[in-house]
């Protein structure tokens, strides 16, 4: 049986003590050193069996700790009188407060190199250019336009820009033809008619490349109106195909010219 193994990369013995003490859920001014050394060693011991090189920091922490343990499970040492002199350790001394505030220290250290990799994200997305010494590129010096010309040349000019605008003041209005449904209506029949009753026509068929877009709208709408006249009937053989026109309109085209077209 195989047995595979996966291990976190750390930066160092604080940056694996973190992630144990986040792991358990703990909080940090309170460690319990026993536990966390156990899965510290283990973490250490899983490191051997992958042959994979130990650093000498991540031994000095686990010493650190192995220290910390036994000096927790030791009891208080007796107060020594001395003459006149007491000599007793400290009741408040708590032999993980230095680790602890190492790893303090630690974390905030590492969630503002965290910031200021997100920073560094954004501002990769942002480019910008040096700017350049556009010296070279200015003349020496501006000649002034205007140098050398009085009131009455100004004055001058401005007869001859009015004099100009009157000669274009003149226009011609420019009509173009335009097509009525109705004459639309009567030229599609003549088409039709001219096939006889049941004759067939397709819509391209009254189309022309020289054609303008309202013209073919209004052929549309000839076709249309005569629909309503029920004078064709029209259909399309597929979907999006060509429509086809079929006459039914008989041989008089006298209802259909006088019919009243509200265009």
């Amino acid at each position: 049986m195989t047995v595979l193994y996966k291990l976190e990369t750390f930066e160092g013995p604080l940056d694996l003590l973190l992630h144990l003490i986040d792991k358990a859920e703990i909080d940090i001014q309170d460690i319990p050193v026993s536990e966390i050394t156990e899965q510290y060693m283990e973490y250490l011991r899983t490191m051997q069996e992958l042959e994979l090189d130990i650093t000498s920091e991540f031994l000095v922490m686990a010493a650190t700790l192995l220290s910390i343990k036994s000096k927790l499970l030791l009891p208080k040492p007796p107060v020594i009188e001395i003459e006149d002199f007491e000599y007793y350790e400290d009741n408040d001394y708590d032999p993980r407060a230095e680790l602890v505030q190492r790893l303090i220290e630690y974390r905030k250290f590492k969630s503002i190199a965290v910031q200021l990799l997100d920073m560094e994200s954004e501002r990769s997305l942002i480019f910008t250019k040096e700017p350049e010494d556009l010296g070279p590129f200015v003349p020496a010096q501006i000649d002034n336009t205007l140098k050398g010309l009085h009131t009455a040349d100004l004055i001058a000019a401005f007869r001859k820009a009015l004099s100009k605008a009157a000669r274009r003041s003149s226009y011609q209005r420019i009509t173009r033809d335009e097509i009525s449904v109705k004459d639309r209506i009567r030229d599609v029949s003549a088409a039709l008619q001219r096939k006889g009753t049941g004759g067939r026509m397709r819509f391209s068929a009254l189309l022309d490349d020289e054609m303008a877009r309202h013209e073919i709208v209004v052929t549309f709408l000839a076709i249309l109106e005569l629909m309503k006249m029920k004078a064709i009937f029209c259909y399309q053989e597929k979907l999006f195909d060509d429509i086809v026109m079929e006459w039914r309109g008989g041989e008089d085209l006298s209802g259909i010219q006088n019919a009243e077209i509200n265009y």
